[in-house]
This record gives C-alpha cells, sequence and structure tokens, in this order.
C-alpha cells in the first residue's frame, strides 16, 4: 500500500454530473464528497455546482471544523452570519467554527457556480510548517536539452 491515493473529479463542467452528499436523505446533484473516495484523515473536500438561482436551501454551522470555500466560476453568494457577501472566480472565504453560513448562485449569474469546500478540524496549523524536510533528488521527469 502508498502513502497516496488518486481519484478524478472530471472538469469544471462535469461537476453538474455528481450526485452525492454526506448522508443519502441530503444528496443532491451537483456535490461531490471526494473525501468518501480516499483515505483522507485531516481534511475534506467536496467539489460543486449550483445552476444560477439554485441554493443550498439550509444554514448550517460546525463547532469544531473550519471550511475555505474557493470559488472557480459562476457568480454566487454567501450568508454569513447577519452578512452577505458577493463570490466568484478567484473568491476565497475561511468560514471558521460557529459561524452561520449558506450559499447560492445568483439568477443572473453567467454559468454554473463551481467551488470546492475544504474541511479540516484539529490542531491550529504553524504558519511555517515544521514537520516537512526537503532532500536532494532528481526530478521525476525528462529534463529539457540546453
Amino acid at each position: 500500500m502508498t502513502g497516496y491515493e488518486i481519484t478524478e473529479i472530471g472538469g469544471l463542467d462535469q461537476w453538474r454530473d455528481h450526485f452525492g452528499g454526506f448522508a443519502p436523505a441530503r444528496s443532491r446533484d451537483g456535490r461531490r464528497v471526494v473525501d468518501h473516495e480516499l483515505a483522507m484523515q485531516f481534511i475534506g473536500l467536496t467539489a460543486n455546482a449550483l445552476e444560477p438561482g439554485e441554493q443550498a436551501g439550509y444554514w448550517h454551522t460546525h463547532s469544531e471544523v473550519e471550511e475555505l470555500y474557493v470559488f472557480l466560476e459562476g457568480r454566487g453568494q454567501m450568508g454569513l452570519d447577519d452578512d452577505l457577501v458577493d463570490v466568484g472566480p478567484g473568491s476565497v472565504v475561511r468560514v471558521g467554527q460557529g459561524v452561520w453560513r449558506t450559499w447560492r448562485a445568483h439568477p443572473e449569474s453567467p454559468g454554473e457556480l463551481r467551488w470546492l469546500c475544504i474541511r479540516a478540524g484539529g490542531e491550529e496549523l504553524p504558519h511555517l510548517p515544521s514537520d516537512s524536510s526537503r532532500a536532494e533528488r532528481p526530478m521525476p521527469w525528462p529534463t529539457p536539452e540546453a
């Protein structure tokens, strides 16, 4: 057994074809829970796509998990406690514990709102990773001719 795994979630234009969720009753089109497919220990990942005008339909909060939303395409909005923020390609939203959140694809979005949601919990990460090591190893790909 190796220390890594690989899965393919398809191109952004294929994300709407995913059907999934954390429980069968809450599964929906446009969601793929990638951490259910890989042996992830400390992080979680979902790939998401909503049609223009579609919304989550619920609010939620976490007591231990922190989430990072990375928006890749489309236009949308997030409700964060009492605030409403616009999101689109390049928006990265960190949502800490205890913050209520919901989201929607804006009705006038030029296409699907697509984003990754990365979840993590446990110990606080150091500013500078202290558990890494570097090595002088040859690169695994061919070296260009000079």
